[in-house]
């Protein structure tokens, strides 16, 4: 049976992650001017001590909250548009949640969340999920209008230019995967890698599709074009942990 290590679907996060998403939110959302000020984001003076169960819920809390930042004024558009906010039952502690869970909830094209068995509910966050699951047509509308006046076929086509310049810079960065040598040696990996088709070049410079080339500084660092990512997270190296894309 063949293993494999497929990026994510969008299904949702553990309650957890949302609330240390929303408590970084908190502390990194763009501040407006007071008489331009039409969401409240409450008390943000003391900056939380945040502590992870593993390095998968830090980086995807980070992921989402940063998310949620450089969406901020979209998401505020979309919450006053359809009326969602403000909210009497909501508290202004509480809205840094409403804004990093719709923003996963768009992501999600407005489906409900798996829930996982395992994961301790947290009330804050299966509230605010309720109360936005079921305004979901309205946002979904507010986002549509939002869409057409500013001529976008998605959300990431409303974002500034530069923003949207940066990211595509970024996209197109070739990825790094470090070798796991504690379970494989760094000449069983060009041997792994040969017989899926890859080729070893010298340089970034030299990459033409299944190519790959060493880092100049680290030696254990493997560096691929950024088109194969899809691909290389399918590899059997990837799956076991032998290589870790970066």
């Amino acid at each position: 049976e063949k293993r494999t290590m497929t990026l994510i679907e969008k299904k949702g996060y553990h309650d957890s992650v949302y609330m240390k998403a929303a408590k970084i939110f908190q502390g990194i959302h763009t501040e407006k001017r007071k008489d331009r000020i039409l969401v409240r984001y409450g008390d943000d003076s003391v900056s939380p001590t945040l502590t992870f169960k593993d390095e998968y819920s830090q980086r995807v809390s980070y992921e989402l909250a940063f998310s949620a930042l450089k969406y901020q004024d979209i998401l505020e558009e979309i919450l006053l548009d359809s009326c969602v906010y403000p909210c009497p039952s909501i508290p202004d502690e509480l809205t840094s949640l409403l804004v990093v869970m719709l923003y996963d909830l768009q992501d999600r094209k407005f489906q409900a969340r798996e829930i996982f068995d395992e994961e301790e509910p947290v009330a804050e966050v299966r509230k605010i999920e309720r109360y936005l699951y079921s305004y979901r047509t309205k946002l979904a509308a507010a986002l549509a209008r939002c869409r057409i006046k500013h001529d976008a076929l998605s959300i990431e086509y409303i974002l500034p230019e530069t923003i949207r310049k940066q990211e595509q810079r970024a996209s197109a960065l070739p990825l790094c995967a470090w070798i796991n040598t504690l379970k494989i040696s760094l000449q069983d990996v060009f041997k792994d890698l040969k017989k899926k088709g890859f080729t070893r070049v010298e340089t970034v410079s030299d990459f033409d599709h299944y190519t790959y080339c060493m880092d100049q500084h680290c030696h254990d660092v493997l560096v691929f074009p950024s088109s194969l990512k899809e691909e290389l997270l399918n590899l059997d190296l990837f799956a076991d942990c032998k290589l870790l894309l970066q």
